[in-house]
C-alpha cells in the first residue's frame, strides 16, 4: 500500500469514527488544528515535531500525514532529514526502523526534484 493509499484509508476509518463519536472526534480535530497553528513556532516546526514524535512513537499513519503536511508547510527535504537524525539520536534503533518508514513516504509524496 502507497501512502497516499494509507492516507485514504485512515480518512475513511476517521471518517466513521467521526460518525459514531462526533463530539468527541470534534474536539480532537479542534486540538488538531489549533497546534497547528503559528505562535511562537511556525507551522514548518510544529509538522517537523510531529514528523520526528510519530517516528519515535512507530505511528505508521504519521509518517504519512506529517510529512506531507511538513511538505506543504515549506519544509525542505533536508529539513526532514535534519529532524529524523535528531529523531533517531533521541529513539535508537526503533526510531531509525521508523525512519526508514518515513523516508519512504518523502520519496513518495515530496515533489521531484
Amino acid at each position: 500500500m502507497t501512502y497516499r493509499e494509507e492516507m485514504q484509508r485512515i480518512k475513511r476509518q476517521t471518517a466513521q469514527l467521526s460518525r459514531a463519536l462526533p463530539d468527541f472526534m470534534q474536539a480532537f480535530y479542534a486540538l488538531s488544528k489549533q497546534s497547528s497553528v503559528e505562535g511562537a513556532l511556525d507551522t514548518k516546526t510544529k509538522e517537523l515535531i510531529a514528523l520526528a514524535i510519530g517516528v519515535s512513537q512507530h505511528c505508521d499513519g504519521c509518517f504519512a500525514f506529517h510529512t506531507q503536511s511538513a511538505l506543504q508547510a515549506g519544509a525542505t527535504r533536508e529539513e526532514i532529514l535534519d529532524a529524523l537524525s535528531v529523531t533517531v539520536f533521541m529513539g535508537g534503533g526503533p526510531a531509525l526502523m521508523s525512519a526508514t518508514h518515513a523516508m519512504e513516504a518523502l520519496a513518495e509524496l515530496a515533489p521531484a526534484e
